[in-house]
């Protein structure tokens, strides 16, 4: 009787512990289950349209996107002071040059997807899987529509040309779109021409370089100049501007693609590479993979007149207006590898 009450009793405390231990399983699945799914994006984009295209990735994959703001040059030291500690998973930037930084410090990690390989083309990704296209604009030329004939322009070469002196508008060496386009001019032309090109540039411009591209164009409209170099996304924000006064200015402009029976309209990108490191890797990439799908890309274009990098979404109608173009055919990695250069030159010519 008594061996009996023994083996009850053990066969009771086995029990015991079997219904423990699986609630503690249980627990922990439950503990799984509330993680917060998330991804940390370090970015220097500033659109209204980013903020609704991530609400929308928020809706749809329940990962909540934390985003973090700032200059690129200032993410990229961030990232770099936090070290192993980064919150960081996906650093976002509207330069190549940058991205090329970033991969360069090993700030970035190798990544892709068969679905990445499909929505961008060879051209807009890292040789080495670093980063990605995200959008993609037109360095181009802007002119007073009273005053330039689109006859009289053709290359970016021939603005050095006696007849601009005192009538060419261009922001200053220190933005990294005209860093990149002098870069382009190094692969193309090699360093010697490039200088030369930028010491006539300077020869003929109508002021000191001041503001951005949207106050050359309004260089422009008040009698400054009469061309100056833009990007095709902020003709196309100020033509549907709110403010009444940037849409008349951006009227008096026309556009013209340089370089079409040459090298081709230089090309630059938005883009963004999954950091090193990164504790939410596996939602970055999901990130990327949303943001260059069809749907995302057709949004970039209609509201913030940028290019698509996905062949298979046609630019919006406003950029369909300006007609089609002819691209430079150079890596864009090498706009990162010659940006050192590219300012060696603009400081050598005096270009502020």
């Amino acid at each position: 009787m008594k061996r009996s009450f023994v083996l009850v009793l053990v066969s009771l405390l086995l029990i015991l512990a079997a219904c423990g231990n699986k609630k503690s399983t249980d627990t922990t699945g439950s503990e799984k289950k509330n993680e917060k799914a998330e991804v940390n994006l370090y970015t220097s984009r500033h659109y209204d349209v980013d903020n609704e295209l991530y609400k929308k990735f928020e809706d749809e994959t329940g990962i909540k996107v934390n985003v973090i703001k700032g200059e690129a040059d200032e993410l990229i030291e961030r990232i770099k002071r936090e070290g192993t500690a980064t919150q960081a998973d996906l650093f976002l930037t509207a330069d190549v040059g940058r991205l090329y930084r970033a991969k360069e410090q090993g700030l970035l990690q190798e990544v892709s997807s068969d679905k990445l390989s499909k929505q961008i083309p060879e051209k807009f990704r890292d040789s080495d899987d670093m980063w990605v296209g995200l959008t993609k604009r037109a360095r181009v030329l802007v002119y007073n529509k009273d005053k330039v004939k689109p006859e009289e322009l053709s290359t970016y070469e021939a603005l050095v040309d006696n007849k601009w002196k005192g009538r060419f508008l261009v922001r200053s060496s220190e933005s990294v779109y005209n860093q990149s386009l002098l870069a382009s001019f190094i692969e193309i032309d090699g360093e010697e021409k490039a200088k030369e090109w930028a010491q006539g540039i300077v020869d003929n411009m109508a002021r000191s370089p001041e503001g951005g591209d949207r106050d050359q164009a309004k260089g422009i409209a008040a009698g400054i100049g009469d061309v100056a170099i833009m990007n095709t996304y902020y003709l196309g924000q100020m033509l549907n501007s709110q403010d009444s006064e940037e849409v008349k200015v951006a009227e008096q402009l026309g556009i013209f693609f340089p370089n079409q029976e040459t090298t081709g309209t230089h090309v630059n990108i938005s883009g963004a590479g999954v950091v090193n490191g990164s504790k939410n890797a596996d939602n970055a990439l999901k990130l990327l993979e949303f943001l260059t799908g069809e749907e995302a890309q057709f949004t970039f274009a209609e509201a913030n007149y940028e290019y698509p990098v996905n062949p298979d979404v046609e630019p919006a109608e406003l950029l369909k207006s300006w007609g089609e173009f002819k691209e430079q055919e150079i890596p864009l990695e090498v706009l990162g590898e010659n940006n050192a250069k590219a300012i060696m030159l603009f400081n050598e010519v005096g270009w502020k």
